[in-house]
């Protein structure tokens, strides 16, 4: 069993977590304003990475320029890493590899604590990738804590590249946001990431 074999039920289950559904999680949170560099990259991906309509494509042409921004944005003291293996748990089913993991540190070469976890939606589905990106949250939650670099709430993104979906992790409570981001706010994605990625402990 791995985190892609979670369905939000099956997880909220095994963890015995609490779900609610809220439209006004992130009203709150400042755009970040993206580069004109950004923009004039997704407007030149947009076409192929639509066009093609591979996970692949919309990963790398989409997802990937945003995550790089956002680095920047952050004044490169974030990483992120892509496809790579996150098993903290396999006792728990908290075992496999993440589309993406966004660290709070500059370390290029290994993944250091604290973390969030994006999940890029298979064939579209926002919904069903929910479970997998809940239970890469607690994996992260828990790899936070092991590594002595706790912070208080996780933040989870489903993504089809153009269309987000975000979710918060606090304890065993988690809220998923109703509504979902699109491209065209990327501002608004931006703000979120790095909120997620730079909140207090």
């Amino acid at each position: 069993m791995s985190y892609s074999d979670f369905t939000l039920n099956r997880v909220a289950k095994e963890f015995n977590l609490t779900i609610s559904e809220r439209s006004d999680i992130f009203a709150e949170v400042p755009e970040l304003a993206p580069s004109a560099f950004l923009q004039e990259t997704l407007r030149d991906n947009m076409a192929l990475a639509l066009g093609s309509n591979t996970e692949k494509a919309r990963s790398e042409l989409i997802i990937a320029p945003i995550l790089v921004e956002l680095r920047k944005q952050l004044n490169y003291q974030i990483s992120w890493f892509s496809g790579i293996d996150f098993s903290v748990d396999a006792t728990k089913g908290l075992n496999g590899s993440c589309d993406f993991i966004i660290s709070r540190s500059s370390e290029l070469l290994f993944v250091r604590a604290p973390v969030m976890t994006i999940v890029e939606a298979k064939k579209e589905n926002i919904l069903a990738g929910l479970g997998q990106c809940v239970a890469e949250m607690l994996a992260a939650q828990i790899f936070n804590q092991k590594e002595g670099n706790e912070i208080s709430v996780i933040y989870g993104a489903v993504t089809t590249g153009t269309n987000w979906k975000f979710l918060r992790l606090e304890g065993q409570a988690i809220e998923i946001h109703l509504l979902e981001y699109f491209i065209n706010d990327v501002g608004k994605i931006l703000g979120i990431l790095a909120s997620g990625i730079i909140s207090s402990p």
